[in-house]
Formats: C-alpha cells, sequence, structure tokens
C-alpha cells in the first residue's frame, strides 16, 4: 500500500495569480524555474527572496530588470544566509513581521560555499525560508562536481579512475542537528507534497530549510521534456526520498512507492551516469536498500 501524507484529495487553493513572469532565462525544462514558479505561488507577493551567485541569478535577468514580481536582492555566493538574516532583523525593526525572508539558492551555495552561513543562521534561529534547488552540480558555471553531486554522474571536474565513492552530502542531517523549526525535502513532480510542504514552512516560524531536487536537462544529459519524469524516477527509486522532520524531531517518508523501481532504471534515463559500472550500480542500489530499511530518524 502506498503511503503518501499528502494526497491529492487535499482541496488546493492555487493562485491565478503569477509571480514570476515571461521572459526569463531558464533553459527549457528547467527544474528550478518550474519551482520558483510554485513556491511564490504559496508564499505570494509579501515575499522578499534573497539570491545568491547561482543559476536563478540568470534566469532572473541582470539588474535593472527581474522576472519575479517581488522583491529581489542578489548577494554574493556565500552570503545567502546572512543576508537574508540581516533582511529579516531589518522588517522586524520596522514591525513587517508578515513578509517571508526567503533564500533561494543552488547547490553549490547551500551544500558548499554558503554553508557557514546557513549554520550560523538556523543557530540563530533567524526567522526565514531557506530553499535549496539541488540540481546537483554547479550548473551555472560549466557543470562542475559539488558536494550535492551524486554517485558516478559526470561532470567537467570529476575525478577519472577513482573508486565510486562520491556520495551526496546529507544536508538534512546537518540542518537538522540545527533544530530548525521546519524541515523537509520535495520535488515539484510530485506537486501535493510539494504544496503541502510549502505551506507548512510558510506557517511555521524560526529557521526552516527545504531541500528540492530540480531537473537540470543540459547538466543530467537528459532530454528537456523529460525533466518532471526523471525526476520522479529519482524518488521512485529512492535515489531522493520525500521526507520531513516531524514533531517527535524524526526524520520520516512523506510519501513510500507503491512499486519501487531499481536504480538502474534512473540511470539508465540519463547520460550523465553513462560510465557507471553494473558493479557500481549494484553497490548504490545496496546503499539504497539499507536507506530505506533502517529507522530515518
Amino acid at each position: 500500500m502506498t503511503k503518501n501524507h499528502f494526497t491529492n484529495d487535499t482541496n488546493w487553493q492555487i493562485t491565478n495569480a503569477e509571480f514570476m513572469e515571461s521572459g526569463h532565462m531558464a533553459c527549457p525544462g528547467c527544474g528550478a524555474s518550474l519551482s520558483m514558479r510554485h513556491v511564490l505561488k504559496v508564499l505570494g507577493p509579501e515575499t522578499i527572496v534573497v539570491m545568491p551567485a547561482c543559476c536563478w541569478a540568470i534566469i532572473a535577468g541582470g539588474q535593472p530588470t527581474t522576472a519575479l514580481a517581488t522583491p529581489l536582492l542578489h548577494t554574493p555566493f556565500a552570503v545567502a544566509a546572512a543576508a537574508a538574516s540581516g533582511v529579516r532583523q531589518a522588517l522586524t525593526a520596522q514591525k513587517k513581521e508578515n513578509i517571508q525572508v526567503l533564500a533561494w539558492a543552488g547547490d553549490g551555495g547551500t551544500f558548499d560555499i554558503g554553508l557557514q552561513g546557513i549554520s550560523g543562521a538556523a543557530e540563530r534561529h533567524e526567522d526565514m525560508i531557506y530553499i535549496c534547488y539541488d540540481n546537483e552540480a554547479y550548473m551555472n558555471t560549466g557543470i562542475q562536481q559539488s558536494s550535492a553531486t551524486p554517485h558516478g554522474a559526470w561532470t567537467t571536474t570529476t575525478p577519472g579512475g577513482k573508486d565510486f565513492k562520491y556520495a551526496k552530502k546529507d544536508i538534512l542531517a546537518i540542518i537538522k542537528a540545527h533544530d530548525p523549526g521546519y524541515l523537509a525535502s520535495a520535488t515539484i513532480a510530485y506537486p501535493e507534497d510539494f504544496y503541502a510542504k510549502i505551506e507548512k514552512a510558510k506557517a511555521a516560524r524560526g529557521f526552516r530549510f527545504i531541500h528540492l531536487l530540480a531537473a537540470c536537462p543540459s547538466g543530467w544529459k537528459i532530454d528537456s521534456q523529460n525533466s518532471l519524469e526523471v525526476t520522479r524516477l529519482a524518488v521512485e527509486s529512492g535515489v531522493f526520498p520525500l521526507l520531513e522532520l516531524n514533531d517527535s524531531g524524526n526524520i520520516e517518508k512523506t510519501y513510500e512507492p507503491e512499486n519501487p523501481i531499481s536504480v538502474k532504471d534512473y540511470l539508465a534515463a540519463q547520460g550523465r551516469f553513462r560510465k557507471v559500472s553494473e558493479k557500481e550500480t549494484e553497490l548504490w542500489q545496496s546503499e539504497i536498500d539499507r536507506n530505506s530499511s533502517r529507522n530515518t530518524s
């Protein structure tokens, strides 16, 4: 039986308003652009977006233009969380507590370059939502490996001839250690789960963190029309489980595939995994099986 905390039985009242305008600079099939569009539909116009260097800094358009209908603050690569903290404190001083502060960054600016600022903001329980759209490499600067790049994925800087050991950093475990106000993983490929988690993050207070998987057709070497389908394969294979920190302080799955697929099916859908061997595929499958069977807390 499928375990799904957030089903399509929910009567979603999704606004027709658009806070992401046409004319943006995203590539066709960009999972990050689709995710932003729907995040802002939940958060609404009373939102300030803080954005470091990333694909989205280009997608939004160069100053003085922007594809967003909300205020947007561009920051250096390493300081999105610190800058968002400053924006939050300024709003508090003006008694504008109704405005959401959204830090929006890629995996490079989150898992790697911006991690120290994120840790500081989380430790201080700064009242913000931090969303990492994870396309699993430094896509904006030429598809270089990040610590969010999974086992065996091709990038322009992936070391050759090395052991099969470059797994993703467990970012949820790192943020969980800071006692966040809300913590989850999600993807727009599962919209009911996605909308529910953005709504819950909006309603919560303190430091809130959401890890979004966002397909990148050029970096993943897939056809742009297959972005959502490949993202679903990541979830159905257990490569990217949909998780949430519950009230008991444990991380639990919010969706359990009824008929899980093998990791081999997920890898075969993407050109970036072309050189992953059968033995390496079996090792990865064993890792997924171990992670699925143990307590996720």
